[in-house]
């Protein structure tokens, strides 16, 4: 009998609940019981890791063995998915993700058509399917769904966790029109099998998503997340504030202007510049490079989706 149980035990389903206590508010905090008893219910054994600090998400997954965990979830904001995804990625065995959204814009949720309501996503990872998803890398790091670098892309890393929490993707927008009139330009050199050029560009982003800051479909009409290819989008210099709302409208309709943007589809690429550029990855701080490769890493991990 008493061996019985322990076989019982032993075959128990397990998830590594990994969540960010600050993000989208802190809601996580009126939802966290009504979660795990949900995933208690489908019948998982629940591990939780509450993050503290910038990495934690990385490390939960990576100093944990994956082979012990059926189901790793996360909930928070688009960063924590990005280091439970780079934690992941990292591990000898992969193993499907969860993901709780509980940020400001969440993009990559809205992508996947994961719901905003945090009882019904658990739902979602209980009942839901696996998808296998693109993930991106750019040079020794990982990506989730964006890449980006100029105008707009600093706000989404300094832009304070408490600001985020009271204005959502409002927050981005409202940061961003502050910086207009400190507009710079970046001369970089692009390369890839599909087209080359070079010239002054004031924004670039490399997607794998249908949403970026909230906006809908600014990355093109037919966006698949799992093609094994990235939407680029580059955005050239204007000449005066004029050209430069134009651009903007224009790249928020996705009415591509050919005198003012390349927008095409790649599964690699390579930027390169004669200064540091800052990037963004999954709105946060990806470092200052003069070289960056990005590689579409095809259908390379399992995100839980809707069934």
């Amino acid at each position: 009998m008493i061996e019985a149980f322990r076989s019982i035990a032993m075959e128990k389903k397990k998830i590594l609940f990994i969540y960010n206590p600050r993000a989208g508010k802190a809601k996580i905090r009126s939802n966290l019981l009504d979660i795990i008893d949900i995933f208690a219910k489908a019948g998982y054994e629940v591990t939780a890791y509450p993050t503290q600090s910038r990495g934690d998400g990385i490390k939960a997954v990576t100093e944990r063995k994956t082979g012990y965990y059926d189901l790793i979830v996360c909930s928070g904001g688009d960063g924590t998915l990005d280091e439970v995804v780079t934690g992941m990625m990292q591990c000898e065995r992969k193993i499907p993700i969860g993901y709780v959204p509980a940020g400001s814009t969440n993009d990559f949720a809205n992508s996947l058509h994961i719901p905003r309501n945090m009882i019904d996503a658990a739902q979602v990872i209980v009942k839901g399917r696996n998808f296998a998803c693109d993930i991106g890398t750019f040079n020794d790091d990982i990506f989730v769904y964006i890449a980006a670098f100029g105008i707009f892309t600093e706000v989404s890393y300094e832009t304070s966790q408490d600001v985020k929490n009271v204005l959502g993707h409002m927050a981005y927008i409202l940061e961003g029109m502050r910086r207009l009139a400190s507009v710079k330009a970046y001369k970089i050199k692009v390369e890839s099998r599909e087209l080359s050029l070079e010239g002054d560009f004031l924004f670039g982003m490399i997607t794998n998503s249908t949403s970026v800051g909230g906006f809908k479909r600014i990355t093109g009409k037919y966006v698949q997340l799992d093609d094994g290819e990235f939407e680029v989008t580059l955005i050239k210099m204007p000449n005066n504030p004029m050209e430069l709302n134009l651009i903007m409208a224009a790249l928020i309709n996705r009415n591509i202007n050919t005198d003012c943007m390349y927008c095409f589809k790649t599964s690699a690429l390579r930027i390169s510049s004669e200064e540091r550029i800052a990037w963004t990855l999954d709105g946060e701080f990806g470092g200052e490079h003069k070289f960056v490769e990005i590689t579409n890493q095809k259908q390379a991990l399992s995100i839980r989706i809707p069934g």
